[in-house]
């Protein structure tokens, strides 16, 4: 006698619950990257919001992880 496979079940009870949030983070996701590709070096140059964070992401995040590292 085979034994009772409940995977199946499960994955398909999860995907009944969780689709709209997958599709939703797919389709957000989407968007973001469409936008931030769009970006030029020229925007970045008259955004005040680019100027007021000119260290960049790596910086920060460095400094953040080891604050004695003083780049």
């Amino acid at each position: 006698m085979r034994k009772f496979d409940p995977w199946p079940v499960f994955f398909k009870r999860e995907w009944n619950r969780n689709w709209p949030f997958l599709v939703g983070f797919a389709i957000t996701g989407t968007i973001v990257t469409k936008m931030s590709l769009s970006l030029t070096e020229e925007d970045a140059k008259n955004s005040p919001f680019a100027q007021r964070h000119k260290k960049g992401f790596m910086c920060t995040a460095l400094s953040l992880l080891f604050p004695s590292l003083v780049l």
